[in-house]
C-alpha cells in the first residue's frame, strides 16, 4: 500500500524566538510528517521542554559549538530514523553544528544549514569549501545506493527568476557567479530543484526577505531555501511548495510531499 508523507523545512532564525511566536501552534496544525529547521541558534537544554521534545515527534538537535546564539540545525520526525549522523566528516565545519543526516528504510534526508558568505565576502571561501565537502558527503551517500534527498538554507540563489533584483544583486554573496556555479554543479550531478520541477516559469517566488526594509510586505525577496532529490527518487516526489503565508522567521517553510510503500 503506498501512502505519502509530507517533508517541510524552515529556517527559524532562532528556535526561541520562533517559540514565542508560536511555532508549536503552527507545528500542530501543519503536522508535517518531518520538519527540517536551521538556524535554531541554541542548546538543547536552554529550550523548554515542550519545544525540546514536542509531542507526537522524536526531535534531534545539533547546536553549534562555537558560541551560543549561532548557527544550528534540528529534526522532528514522527517516525524514529534508522540511524543519525551530525556533520561532514571536516570539524572545521562541523564546529558550527550546520548538518544532521538522517536514515530511513527507503531513503536518506540531508538537514543542512549552508554557511552565509557574509556582507564582505569574507566568509565566501569557507562557504565553497562547505559546498564542496558537501557534495562530496551526499554523493557519497548516494554511490552506496541511498535515495538521498537534502533540504535547507543553501544561502544562494541560483536563477534570475530567483531573486527580485537579480541584476543589482550580481555581486552580492548569495548571488555571486562561484555560489551560483555550485548549484549548477549540483544539478548537473544528478540532483533536482524539487520546486522548479514542479513550478518552472513561476515568477516571484521567494523563501527569505530582509526584514529591516520591511521587504516581505512588498514581496522583495530572494528563493534560498530548497529541497533537491536525487533523479532516482524524483519518481517518489509528488509536489514541491513555499509557503509564504507562515510568519515567524524572516524565512518561510518549504516542503515536498513523497510516496512510500
Amino acid at each position: 500500500m503506498t501512502r505519502e508523507i509530507t517533508l517541510l523545512s524552515w529556517n527559524v532564525n532562532g528556535i526561541r524566538a520562533a517559540y514565542r511566536k508560536g511555532f508549536l501552534d503552527w507545528l500542530e496544525q501543519a503536522r508535517p510528517d518531518i520538519l527540517a529547521l536551521q538556524e535554531t541558534r541554541a542548546e538543547p537544554d536552554q529550550l523548554p521542554w515542550d519545544l525540546r521534545q514536542p509531542l507526537d515527534y522524536h526531535s534531534t538537535w545539533n547546536p553549534s559549538i562555537r558560541k551560543r546564539g549561532y548557527s544550528g540545525t534540528g529534526l522532528l520526525t514522527r517516525e524514529a530514523p534508522l540511524d543519525v549522523i551530525f556533520g561532514l566528516g571536516v570539524p572545521e565545519f562541523d564546529q558550527e553544528g550546520r548538518t544532521i543526516v538522517a536514515h530511513y528504510p527507503d531513503f536518506t534526508l540531508v538537514n543542512c544549514y549552508f554557511p552565509n558568505g557574509s556582507r564582505d565576502h569574507s566568509r565566501v571561501p569557507f562557504k565553497l569549501a562547505f559546498y564542496d565537502a558537501f557534495l562530496e558527503m551526499v554523493e557519497r551517500l548516494r554511490s552506496e545506493g541511498k535515495q538521498v534527498i537534502f533540504c535547507g538554507d543553501v544561502n544562494t540563489a541560483h536563477k534570475e527568476i530567483d531573486l527580485t533584483h537579480p541584476r543589482a544583486n550580481r555581486n552580492t554573496t548569495g548571488f555571486l557567479p562561484e555560489e551560483r556555479a555550485w548549484l549548477d554543479r549540483v544539478v548537473d550531478a544528478g540532483y533536482v530543484d524539487t520546486f522548479r520541477y514542479f513550478h518552472p516559469d513561476l515568477p516571484e517566488q521567494y523563501t527569505w526577505w530582509s526584514m529591516p526594509t520591511r521587504a516581505r510586505e512588498r514581496n522583495v525577496g530572494w528563493r534560498i531555501d530548497y529541497f533537491f532529490a536525487a533523479q532516482e527518487v524524483m519518481p517518489r516526489v509528488t509536489n514541491a511548495c513555499i509557503q509564504p503565508e507562515v510568519m515567524g522567521s524572516d524565512h518561510c517553510p518549504v516542503g515536498i510531499t513523497l510516496t512510500r510503500s
